[in-house]
């Protein structure tokens, strides 16, 4: 269920690879911008009006709430677009996951872009919606499996998936603990569904019954 909600909606039909000053009118693009590992790309209540794809590396948005906890709330890959905000202002931190390359876009005032940015909002609010399904289910399992099912659907559904992101931000994106998800990847590994080849890389050798799981 996780990725049929998610090829509803695909992106890259309408915002092509090359850029988005491509696909829209009002919108210049600035030159790749290289953020190393930890590095934050813009904050919380910080003024919004560009948008950003990722061009190579890995970014996390997330939020820090009151008790000093943090929420992820998506990650984003090489090819795909953040950014997008409701009003002038941005709601989340962006953050650098490893070495990353991202280009800025810088949306024209005077430009009337609301019938292009319709897809960028449709897209965030499925995503919403999905990552929403994927917190609501109780056994951890489940919720790993969605993540990696995501994870291939995104990589193009090759059988090694590269997971950019540390075991604590899936944990956090998930709402589990690091010991908890190390403890699925390790049950995933002893059930033959999938094959830890290292810390980041993993094949996923049992694709079927990894989206059951997910189901």
């Amino acid at each position: 269920m996780y990725a049929q909600v998610n090829a509803k909606i695909e992106l890259s039909s309408y915002l092509p690879r090359q850029g988005l000053s491509h696909a829209f009118d009002g919108v210049s693009a600035q030159p790749v911008s290289y953020f190393p590992a930890g590095r934050e790309i813009y904050a919380q209540g910080e003024k919004a009006g560009a948008l950003y794809q990722v061009e190579f590396g890995a970014v996390r948005i997330y939020r820090l709430l009151a008790d000093g906890r943090r929420q992820i709330s998506a990650f984003h890959l090489a090819g795909e677009t953040f950014g997008f905000e409701g009003d002038t202002t941005h709601h989340f931190f962006a953050e650098a996951i490893n070495a990353t390359g991202v280009r800025v876009y810088r949306i024209a005032s005077a430009a009337d872009m609301s019938r292009q940015l319709l897809p960028l909002a449709l897209k965030g609010l499925t995503r919403a919606q999905e990552h929403l399904l994927v917190l609501g289910r109780q056994n951890a399992i489940e919720r790993v499996a969605a993540f990696l099912v995501d994870m291939v659907e995104r990589q193009g559904g090759l059988r090694q998936v590269d997971l950019p992101m540390s075991r604590i931000d899936i944990g956090d994106y998930l709402g589990l603990t690091i010991e908890t998800v190390s403890r699925v990847f390790t049950r995933l590994k002893e059930k033959g569904v999938i094959r830890l080849l290292s810390l980041r890389s993993i094949e996923i050798v049992k694709h079927d019954a990894l989206r059951d799981m997910s189901e």
